[in-house]
């Protein structure tokens, strides 16, 4: 099976998604292509351009100390970071497209979409930084901390020799330090296609979801295109509306970026008996309308015709890199070149979160990360670098998890967690009622990966410290046991053990 870091960064064009099934999500670091692109400065310290700006709530001129673009996960994890460092009252500007202050992103597919009896979650309910038990941010915390937030005022221009940012709405901002943490922009069918059509609806913000939650309201069938985290997230809320609901996909079973086609059986099973239909392996050939203008059907490649009035549409997403394409651009992996502190080759100019290309220290490559948990722990590690003498390279673990059917009257909640490189063997264990675990192991023995479904606290805590740790796991005794509680003790246990190259110089 290819690794899920090797596919979770690229993007999917449209036109190519309906004529093949898939492409490479993260692509091994590539040294001749790092030529093609201006490369990071070699020092190491902190790069920071001069500009003095007194300290001052009114932002009375053009200048701003700090500047952060994009209003997301990252800029809220940034934020908090400036306020922990005493650096943000009257210096930290942040330029957002978006209506609201950053918010944790996931429960977009997840609580948000929850029916009205259900406790949906809304705003402010979950406003960085409370997926990770901080301080909810909500406009008024940034008020109180002096922090500028531009709200719905894009950037649309870019001048990296005079330090300056334009907005839509033609502020002139001038800058000393900018972090780039743009994000991506989901992938969307042509218009020619019926892409664009009333009830056609794409995730990557509240008003996308707000737009979608209208939609399902009045709802009677559904379509989702796409099997992976936003195909099976939405489905599975979809399920709670008791709508007529199709996932449809191109690969043989769901999410082939990580799970294996005996996991991915699994979750299809438990799916359909939420009343849940799949159409695999198709591609799609266009959206129509129906005699009002809405959506009214999916017709397949294979002249196959599904009826919907609502279409969820997941299949990708892709970094937000304008206007900032002269800082450098990552041709592999795709977004903004960085390095190890998340510099870019240009002096007091960073980039985090998913827009971000960064030198993945534990495997030796380079990556793009579409995650949250990566887009809080980049923001916060890239703003130590800025204000303190921090210079440790950033050594992250890939992360990945979902939950679902987590709504009231659910008979059974879904919560797996995913830690590493999915290469190598795979050993899985359990019986999914609830539990399940997935171990990768490369041809020495040593794990590689892990997967646990409906874990306890305990046992999720475990699998960063084996991923990260990498011991020898004998795959014998692994596939000996049928339980996972006895899996998990195996591998806890191996975490003492010494490894062969260890015995030979003892």
């Amino acid at each position: 099976m290819s690794s899920v870091l090797r596919r979770m960064a690229a993007s999917l064009s449209p036109s190519s998604w309906a004529v093949r099934q898939g492409n490479s999500f993260l692509c091994p670091s590539n040294p001749s292509s790092l030529k093609r692109i201006p490369r990071c400065p070699p020092s190491i310290g902190t790069f920071r351009r001069s500009l003095v700006v007194a300290a001052s709530s009114t932002f009375a001129n053009q200048n701003r100390e700090f500047v952060i673009v994009g209003g997301g996960n990252a800029a809220g994890y940034a934020a908090r970071t400036f306020v922990e460092h005493g650096m943000a009252d009257g210096r930290l500007c942040i330029v957002s497209k978006e209506a609201v202050a950053p918010y944790e992103r996931p429960a977009l597919t997840k609580g948000y979409l929850f029916p009205p009896d259900k406790k949906p979650a809304r705003l402010p309910g979950f406003h960085t930084c409370v997926g990770s038990g901080g301080e909810r941010q909500t406009p008024e915390w940034y008020k109180e901390h002096g922090i500028e937030v531009l709200y719905q005022d894009p950037a649309v221009d870019f001048d990296v020799k005079k330090q300056t940012l334009t907005t839509s709405s033609g502020k002139l901002l001038k800058y000393g330090s900018l972090i780039i943490s743009t994000g991506c922009a989901a992938v969307r069918f042509p218009e020619k296609i019926g892409g664009g059509l009333p009830g056609v609806h794409y995730i990557r913000d509240v008003a996308d979801a707000d737009s979608l939650v209208s939609s399902l309201e009045r709802a009677n069938k559904v379509a989702i295109i796409g099997g992976g985290y936003i195909g099976m997230e939405v489905a599975a809320a979809a399920a709670g509306w008791n709508l007529d609901t199709t996932l449809i996909f191109p690969e043989e079973h769901i999410m082939p970026r990580l799970f294996t086609p005996s996991l991915a059986r699994r979750y299809e099973e438990l799916y359909q008996k939420k009343g849940i239909q799949f159409a695999k392996g198709v591609l799609i050939d266009k959206i129509e309308a129906g005699p009002d203008g809405r959506v009214a059907t999916v017709v397949l490649k294979n002249g196959s015709i599904i009826e919907a009035d609502t279409v969820i549409v997941g299949i990708g997403a892709k970094p937000v890199v304008s206007p900032f394409e002269v800082v450098g651009l990552n041709t592999d992996v795709g977004g903004i070149q960085v390095d190890s502190l998340f510099r870019t080759s240009v002096p007091g100019v960073f980039a985090v979160g998913d827009v971000a290309a960064f030198p993945l220290k534990m495997y030796n490559r380079m990556a793009r990360m579409e995650h949250v948990d990566h887009a809080r722990k980049s923001a916060q590690h890239c703003v130590k670098t800025l204000l303190t003498a921090h210079t440790q390279p950033y050594d992250y673990l890939p992360y990945f998890y979902s939950r679902v059917f987590e709504y009231e009257g659910s008979a059974r909640k879904v919560w797996w967690q995913f830690y590493g490189d999915n290469v190598g063997d795979t050993i899985e264990v359990g019986n999914f009622a609830p539990k399940i675990a997935n171990f990768w192991l490369d041809s020495d023995s040593r794990l590689k990966g892990i997967f646990l479904e409906s874990g306890s606290p305990e046992e999720f805590a475990l699998l960063p410290q084996l991923a990260k740790s990498q011991p020898v796991i004998d795959k014998a005794k692994l596939r000996s046991t049928s339980s996972v509680e006895d899996a998990l003790e195996i591998a806890r246990s191996s975490l003492q053990a010494p490894s062969s190259s260890d015995e030979v110089m003892g």
